[in-house]
Formats: C-alpha cells, structure tokens, sequence
C-alpha cells in the first residue's frame, strides 16, 4: 500500500519530491496510461482519486495518483473518510496514491491518523527561518555538493545571505554557478558569486542589523531596496519577529550570569553554539527592556499587514519607531 503524503510551504522541494517519485514510480512510455492528478478544485477529487489509484496499471511501471493541494488532514467529509476505510488497506503494490499540501497535517484528525498508518512516507517541507544561518549556509552546501558546484566558507555564506530560504532561486542560482564553472576544479570566490548571483546586496537579516544599531536612514534604505526587490511585507517581519526573539533570548540568558554557549543555544535555539559569541557582540550595547519593546510593535506591525492596512506605509512606521527605542542606547 504505497502512500506518500507531503507537506509544507517549500513549494519547489515539495515538486522535486513529487518527480523524483514519479521518476521512481511510472514508465515512460505508459506514463499518459497510468499518472492521474487531481486539483484541489474538482469535483470529488479525493473519491476519484481513490477510485483511479484502485486500477489495474497498464503496460509496464506503476501507477501514481496526486491529489494536489488536498485538504484531507484538515477537513475530510464523512464519506470521503469512509472511502479511505475501505481503500487505504487495499491499494495495489504498484499503485501509488501521493497527497500534497501547504497546511500541517491536524492530528486529531481520524483522516490523518489512518493516513499516517497506511503512508510509507509522511514528510514535511518546511522552509527554513531566515534568521537560521546556519541552517541556510547547510542548504546552501548540500545544494552545492548534489550540484558538483565547490565553493568556499565564505561563498557558502554570500549565497545564503542572497537567496535567503527561496528553494527555488538557490537552486536556480546554483545551476547558474554550474555551468560558469564548468570544466574548473576550483572553488568559486567571492567575486565571481558576487557578479552572477542576483539579490546579494539587502535582505531582512540586515534590515533587522540596522534597526539594531538605530540607523533609521539606513533602516529605510534598506527596506525600500527589499520592497524594490518584492520581498513581501509579512516575510520581512517573520524575520525580523524571529532575529528579536533570538537577540532577547541570548541578552535574557547573559544577563541571568549564563555563561555555557551550548545552554545559551539551546534556550535561544540556535543550532551552531559557536553563534552565541557573535550574538554577544551584536546586543552588546542593548538591554532586555529595550529588546522586550521592540516585540509588540512587531506583533502589531504584524497584525496590521494581515488587516490589509498600508504595507508600505506602516512599515516604514513601525521601523522608525523600532530605530528609536534601540537608538536609546
């Protein structure tokens, strides 16, 4: 009973999941008999899904159902339900049935309990926060190694900086580096990654440093250049909630007489101890309280960007206000 249920908003991880299994699963030349997909908008996409997944294959491979976008793990009707009783159990070896989707999967949900007992796989795809560099430099390197791309410590953390937690454009880039390096055995430099890699000079990390250090100028040159870009609003803020809450911790621990950098990561979750040093350096000159009241203009910029207000308007507002608490020290 092969069934694989995906998850998560890394859109492009979750469709180089999906071809792999494809690849794995159909035949070429039977792939127009035996690969279905269902819409989310179909009609009784998921009974006909069920019903599809239950036919004999033709010619040689498998047999692949997706249901694109389901909403089984949040809401699944009675009948659909009752359809996954009767056909979860019986599903043919060389049947497979994929389910995708953006949302987390709801526990409590009879409809995910039973997936999660018959699915082979049941994987999340989660994007990465922006404020996780270590994560993103991790990204970065394994891309590049499935790439054969060489780079450096340093150009590892350039390209991180410049695509952030966008699958997609780290991937885009990355081929891009491929082919220039084609042929060379050694390590791209910092110039080179630098000329050919797109959107390396703002991003949400360094918004977050110049509000910081109470460069309003600089805060608001930085977010024009990000607003430029089309970074949107609440990913701008998602990092920003994310650095604060990551700088509070730290400051929180420091002040509290913590001095063991592994205890510190830990409360903060920073997954590279080695980090808390150079956090140290960065808050050095700000305090608790003033780290506590930069949090609820964040909540409410937040909240204001989801009410639909203004976007450029009330950030621009918020950064200011944000500028002048830190710029108390």
């Amino acid at each position: 009973m092969p069934i694989c249920v995906y998850w998560g908003e890394d859109d492009f991880a979750i469709e180089k999941a999906v071809a792999l299994l494809r690849d794995r699963v159909l035949d070429p030349m039977w792939t127009s008999f035996n690969y279905t997909s269902f819409p989310p908008e179909q009609a009784d996409a998921a009974i006909q899904g069920l019903n599809q997944v239950m036919t004999p294959t033709f010619g040689a491979g498998g047999r692949l159902v997706w249901l694109i976008n389901n909403t089984l793990c949040q809401h699944c009707p009675d009948n659909v339900l009752a359809e996954l009783l009767r056909t979860l159990p019986i599903i043919p070896e060389n049947s497979f049935l994929l389910l995708t989707s953006r949302n987390k999967p709801d526990e409590r949900l009879k409809s995910t309990k039973l997936l999660k007992q018959f699915a082979t796989e049941f994987r999340e795809f989660p994007l990465i926060p922006p404020w996780k560099t270590e994560l993103l430099v991790q990204s970065v390197n394994q891309a590049a190694l499935a790439a054969d791309v060489k780079l450096t410590s340093k150009t590892a953390q350039l390209l991180a900086e410049s695509v952030g937690n966008d699958t997609r454009l780290l991937y885009n880039e990355i081929e891009k580096l491929r082919l220039y390096a084609e042929g060379s055995n050694k390590p791209l430099d910092v110039a080179t990654v630098t000329q050919l890699v797109r959107n390396t000079t703002q991003n949400s990390l360094q918004l977050a440093a110049a509000i910081r250090t109470g460069d309003t100028a600089k805060a608001l040159g930085t977010l024009a250049d990000l607003i430029n870009a089309s970074e949107p609003g609440l990913r701008i803020i998602a990092t920003l909630i994310g650095q604060f809450r990551t700088w509070l911790w730290v400051k929180i621990m420091i002040e509290s007489g913590e001095r063991n950098q592994q205890a510190i990561a830990s409360a903060a979750d920073i997954g590279n101890p080695k980090r808390i040093y150079f956090l140290q350096q960065e808050i050095k000159f700000l305090s608790v309280e003033q780290l506590i009241s930069c949090l609820p203009l964040l909540l409410e910029l937040e909240i204001s960007l989801k009410q639909g207000a203004s976007e450029i308007t009330i950030l621009q507002t918020k950064v200011i206000e944000l500028c002048q608490i830190c710029r108390g020290s």
